[in-house]
């Protein structure tokens, strides 16, 4: 670990959370020396001490260890390119419109890669005044549900949480372009239907 990498972190980040060194040990219950020393590249932080430094820093451990943030591409508009995350321990959905490093209960999250549309996951799609009506043939049970449907265009993205034991369906505004259907299984993954809607 380059500890003057480090520090140089820490300073910036300290700095954009418009904290004083003083404010940043009280919240460590350390000495604001030891957060001078940091900075100076003097030292590094202990073990025992970064997470509680990347809770008030905001910062990713990994990413403060290696000493350095990586910048994303800017987002350039694609959300019809929009990644999908689910956490395996609470079953949070995040998404994102490009490359992103997501964390959820102390997990790394990986995107999820979707397939076409089995059998299993048939849908029917039902035009009902200003809306499309979609059935997903599947049980919702607590083990093996639907928990959301996606409808991705390349403007918006309109996502419908589901809940174990309630009807797997949604409704859908009609819109004038098309786009794609995602919907994901807890236990076969993310379903891509695409020519849903034309």
């Amino acid at each position: 670990m380059d500890c003057a990498k480090v520090g140089r972190l820490i300073l910036q980040l300290r700095k954009e959370k418009g904290l004083t060194q003083q404010q940043v040990a009280d919240m460590l219950n350390i000495s604001n020396k030891t957060i001078s020393k940091w900075e100076r590249g003097l030292g590094c932080p202990d073990v025992t001490l970064w997470s509680g430094l990347s809770a008030v820093l905001g910062a990713d451990i990994q990413k403060m260890l290696e000493g350095k943030l990586d910048p994303n591409s800017p987002d350039v508009g694609k959300i019809d390119k929009t990644l999908f995350y689910v956490c395996p321990a609470c079953g949070n959905i995040l998404t994102s419109t490009g490359k992103a490093s997501l964390a959820c209960c102390g997990r790394k999250l990986q995107p999820l890669k979707p397939v076409l549309c089995t059998a299993d996951h048939a849908i029917t799609v039902e035009k009902l005044d200003m809306d499309y009506f979609i059935t997903i043939d599947h049980d919702m049970m607590k083990d093996h549900y639907i928990p959301f449907v996606a409808y991705v265009l390349y403007d918006r993205m309109l996502l419908t949480r589901l809940y174990p034991e309630q009807s797997a369906e949604v409704r859908i505004p009609i819109l004038k372009k098309a786009g794609h259907l995602y919907v994901y299984c807890t236990r076969h993954g993310l379903q891509k239907y695409s020519g849903v809607f034309e």
